[in-house]
């Protein structure tokens, strides 16, 4: 394995990420804080508890994917359509690089910047409500697996999107709406049917869930179901990545 290629990428990918930082941690952080203040101090002093727990410290978890998912996809998604806009992606695909060792440096530079962005909102919501983690090693590999498939599905979009609106495409329409909607701010229990059954389609409630699990031991769906929820983001986005490196459909022409 080309250790020092997949380092020279990797180097790379987060020396821009510093370069670019307002944008790439403080605003999402300032973001999430903002949610914590409305949904966490004002609006969740005036609720009951959600599975027992106070509302303020419920909606941690699902706040920080609702970060992680969107920058996740963000990031990965222009680290690699950027070569593709400025003609650079031919000398990385001519340089002694595997694709895996490729889409190994630029989808680890991006879940590095999600998993960090994760544990900073994680010490920002502190500030404003108490939070418990029961599973800390758990919650770590849950933040690792679920950031890592999104950085893939985010690093799809980018070879496949043509210019720079169709790499916001997803993240705002698709997982931003899904995310808002997948148990961030409400337990499934809460809602009654058909409302109930409905919201168990969307994909995104069996992170949530399985993530809040490793806060406070509760969850909306089995934990099994969770797990597998994980599996698939990572697999059904590497095994589409694998098929355009064999192809090279958007990517050699």
């Amino acid at each position: 394995m080309n250790l020092r290629g997949v380092a020279a990428i990797y180097r790379f990918e987060m020396a821009r990420w510093r370069r670019t930082l307002w944008q790439s941690l403080v605003a999402p952080v300032i973001t999430t804080a903002l949610y914590f203040l409305v949904f966490g101090s004002a609006i969740g002093s005036r609720m009951s508890d959600m599975a027992g727990i106070d509302y303020g410290s419920f909606i941690v978890p699902g706040l920080i994917l609702l970060s992680v998912l969107t920058q996740s996809i963000s990031n990965a998604s222009f680290g690699i359509y950027f070569p593709k806009f400025t003609g650079t992606i031919y000398e990385i695909l001519s340089a002694p690089l595997s694709p895996f060792e490729t889409v190994s440096a630029y989808v680890g530079a991006a879940a590095t910047k999600s998993v960090i962005l994760a544990l900073v909102t994680l010490l920002t919501a502190t500030l404003f409500v108490d939070v418990e983690v029961q599973h800390p090693a758990l919650m770590l590999l849950f933040l690792v697996l679920i950031a890592l498939g999104f950085c893939l599905l985010g690093f799809f979009i980018g070879l496949l999107a043509n210019n720079f609106e169709q790499l916001q495409f997803v993240p705002l329409l698709v997982v931003t709406p899904l995310t808002f909607l997948g148990g961030v701010f409400y337990s499934v229990s809460a809602l009654a049917e058909p409302w109930r059954t409905v919201t168990l389609v969307n994909p995104i409630i069996y992170l949530v869930s399985g993530y809040r699990w490793t806060f406070y031991g509760v969850a909306d769906v089995p934990l099994g179901a969770s797990i597998l929820g994980m599996m698939l983001t990572i697999l059904v986005p590497l095994a589409a990545i694998t098929w355009i490196f064999r192809t090279g459909y958007k990517l050699k022409n």
